[in-house]
């Protein structure tokens, strides 16, 4: 079983609350748009990270993380990318991956929006964690943490923090 924490444009923004959220966490998986490889750095002082760069993320990001992440952890097929669009509405790019080969897990950032919804159509559970960064247009910062224990995954949980 591993402890799963995800979140996403972070915007070169990092604090105690979200490394203490995380610090339980096997993994911790980032959906994009870190603004700052340092903040990189300080959830790698955690736990290992898995993530993918995001539309403002510099060379010094996009040279460390690629643009998608396909992996498999314990036996869940995982897809990460950072724009992705989400059940019906997804980007061309990812339904061409869809139609060949689709994930057991789905995750992107970028919208802001915290979503998770099953897709009936591709039967994968997409996951976007919102934005754990104090900059744009959203309420709320947010971060997911769950598990994934064999092929399930399980104990999802929404972490909600004041902008």
């Amino acid at each position: 079983m591993k402890k799963i924490g995800l979140l996403s444009d972070t915007h070169a923004y990092i604090d105690d609350f979200i490394l203490n959220n995380l610090k339980e966490c096997d993994e911790i998986w980032h959906a994009g748009d870190f603004g700052s490889i340092d903040v990189a750095k300080k959830l790698a002082t955690l736990a290992t990270v898995k993530a993918v760069y995001g539309n403002v993320d510099g060379t010094d990001v996009r040279n460390y993380f690629p643009l998608d992440l396909r992996f498999k952890c314990e036996q869940v097929d995982v897809l990460m990318t950072h724009i992705g669009g989400y059940p019906n509405r997804y980007e061309k790019r990812m339904q061409t991956i869809f139609h060949r080969n689709p994930p057991k897990l789905f995750i992107s950032g970028h919208s802001h929006i915290l979503k998770v919804m099953y897709d009936k159509h591709y039967n994968f559970l997409h996951i976007n964690p919102g934005s754990a960064g104090k900059y744009g247009f959203h309420l709320k910062r947010t971060l997911i943490r769950f598990q994934i224990d064999g092929n399930l995954i399980q104990n999802l949980e929404v972490v909600e923090i004041d902008k």
